[in-house]
């Protein structure tokens, strides 16, 4: 069959579907939704209450049939019956994106509802939403009783061939994988490719369901949801699933267009004025009074916005005896917030899970009275419904106190920093704390951060201190990537001390890079080969290019810059003896940029306008 015929077939789906909207809907057995831009269908086949799914991208089968299947209380879906099929209705909708990767986000799509009912009475709706490029699917379960119920998900994602995977847990390095050799697990977001298609599986809108993993399914083209921690989910009443999504696109770069994913799916937020929350960057003081104090004047200095004591501030961080409603002898807390907020540098303090779990309703208005800026939280259980269910609590209440929130270890995003925005980032990736590599920091772009913000923890180097053991890849590709990689707030000098950075034109870039954006586009780029992407705050644009583990070299179309304007465009660059290197030229956007990268450098840029130029 002719993949235009199948085209065809699956368009005419679609008006078949309308035509039967009032009629036997539990006579009908396929369900068409088309994208807003026809490039992406969506095709539902029920039979005898098994129900499966495929997906067809510009013509092409993606996906095999794949299993669309819960159980409840071990119950299967194949004993449901259909009850009512909304049609696929458009939807268009837009909204603000203040601290975002651009200042607004566009949400085009075609939705669609299926209803079920089961023999013992449950209520069962899949949602569907096809947009051009993605589509996403949940699952929502609503039982008579209010006892406790057990929900399993066995939702499957079938190719036509084997696909090469990008696997990785949590803070682990990736490894590509073909799914027919695959015997572990793979976090969510996973990119795969897929017969020339690159794709990605995600997840978005967790708030109180459990982790999700991928293992391989009932053959080698197959990946199935799998609960790593909890055998069922529990609920009482009804249920929301996070949606699930699968994205694609005809190259790596270009399916960068699922980095909003999340967001588009997840709630707004609640009424109310969120002008407070401010992005920005920070260092990690010593623990002590005199380096929280260095600290501040360094911040001041390059135009960062906070100041973070980490663990330790109140004792050792996992001892039921540390207290972090109190602070060790050697930090004058009160002496360093009242200097921050002096020089407008906010204090954020980190607690680790043990001391959030029994004291985060005392602390968050104790907080507030000490006057801290923002929370670091450590060690969160973010792999079970129990774990993340206190997570999304605790996350609405730091905001409701007015803190801006920093997530780390194996919290990932879903999306919630829409619902609420004061979740500035969260870490769950292996940043240069966990000293990655050159082909680790050229995957990550492609994969872990189109689920949204993650802190990497930079560790550039020092006049006292290389971090050699952390930092595997050039100094330009350090300054790069903090443009590649989108994070409202970023640790920048990790385990640096203030007063060690005299190299003060080294990391002047990082005295001007922003950390939201009015724009971004994503240039160029392979996994694990290398990434250019260039980003606009106000009338600045900033440019980053990394290169993997070997040379890379590309040509950049500045087509993004202003027209009729000439851009002075500084260029950060590696030079001999491990030094940074700065150079100017002029550009306009009718200029094409060769870049020409060695194995694990980088390449930062600033293009500003005329009047628009701090180093004149």
């Amino acid at each position: 069959m002719s993949q235009r015929f199948f085209w065809l077939k699956s368009l005419g789906m679609l008006g078949l579907t309308l035509l039967l909207q009032y009629g036997q809907l539990a006579a009908q057995k396929v369900y068409s939704i088309v994208s807003p831009g026809r490039t992406t269908v969506l095709e539902l086949q029920a039979e005898e209450g098994k129900l499966s799914y495929q997906l067809f991208f510009k013509g092409k089968a993606i996906t095999n049939r794949s299993a669309l299947e819960i159980t409840v209380d071990g119950v299967s879906l194949s004993t449901a019956k259909i009850s009512r099929y909304d049609k696929p209705a458009l939807h268009r909708e837009s909204f603000a994106s203040p601290l975002g990767e651009q200042d607004s986000l566009y949400n085009n799509y075609r939705q669609a509802k299926l209803f079920l009912k089961t023999n013992s009475g449950n209520q069962v709706r899949l949602d569907f939403r096809v947009m051009d490029s993605s589509v996403a699917f949940r699952y929502a379960v609503s039982v008579a009783d209010a006892v406790p119920h057990q929900l399993r998900e066995l939702t499957t994602f079938s190719f036509p061939s084997s696909p090469l995977i990008y696997q990785y847990n949590q803070e682990s390095v990736f490894t590509p994988t073909l799914v027919d050799t695959f015997h572990t697990t793979t976090d969510l977001p996973v990119t795969l490719l897929a017969d020339r298609n690159y794709c990605q599986l995600g997840e978005a809108a967790n708030l109180h369901y459990t982790k999700v993993e991928l293992a391989r399914g009932v053959d080698g083209n197959t990946l199935a949801v799998k609960f790593p921690r909890d055998t069922a989910v529990l609920f009482s009443k009804q249920i929301e699933t996070p949606w699930r999504t699968l994205s694609v696109a005809g190259s790596a770069i270009a399916l960068a267009h699922c980095r909003t994913l999340n967001l588009k799916l997840a709630d707004a937020p609640a009424p109310g004025d969120l002008s407070w929350i401010r992005p920005g960057k920070l260092i990690r003081a010593q623990l002590n009074t005199q380096s929280g104090l260095d600290c501040i004047d360094f911040a001041v200095k390059h135009h960062f916005q906070y100041i973070m004591f980490d663990a330790g501030w109140y004792g050792a961080e996992f001892r039921s005896s540390s207290d972090p409603c109190q602070v060790i002898p050697a930090i004058d807390m009160p002496k360093v917030i009242a200097y921050g907020k002096e020089k407008n540098i906010g204090v954020i303090l980190y607690v680790n899970y043990v001391g959030l779990k029994s004291k985060l309703d005392t602390i968050l208005p104790l907080y507030k009275q000490w006057g801290v800026a923002g929370i670091k939280f450590g060690f969160v259980d973010g792999l079970s419904q129990a774990g993340l269910s206190w997570l999304s609590q605790a996350i609405k209440k730091v905001q409701h106190y007015g803190f801006v929130l920093n997530i780390h270890d194996n919290y990932k995003p879903t999306g919630l920093s829409r619902t609420y925005p004061a979740l500035l980032t969260q870490e769950g990736i292996r940043g240069d704390e966990n000293s990655p590599d050159a082909f680790h920091n050229t995957t990550l772009p492609f994969t872990r951060f189109f689920a949204g913000a993650a802190d990497f923890t930079y560790c550039f180097p020092n006049s006292k201190n290389s971090f050699s053991k952390n930092i595997k890849v050039s100094k330009a590709q350090q300054l790069a990537l903090s443009v590649v990689y989108y994070s409202p707030l970023q640790a920048v000098f990790w385990y640096g001390q203030p007063n060690d950075y005299i190299n003060d034109e080294e990391i002047a870039f990082y005295d001007y890079v922003p950390t939201t954006w009015n724009e971004s586009h994503y240039l160029s780029g392979d996994i694990g080969k290398g990434i250019a992407v260039a980003r606009r705050k106000g009338d600045t644009w900033y440019l980053g290019c990394a290169a993997g583990p070997q040379d890379w070299e590309t040509m950049l179309d500045l087509s993004f810059l202003r027209p009729g304007i000439t851009y002075t465009a500084t260029i950060y660059e590696d030079g001999d003896n491990q030094v940074i290197n700065k150079r100017t030229v002029t550009l306009n956007n009718t200029d094409k940029l060769p870049v020409k990268l060695l194995a694990k450098g980088g390449q930062a840029i600033i293009f500003r306008s005329g009047a628009n130029n701090p180093e004149k």
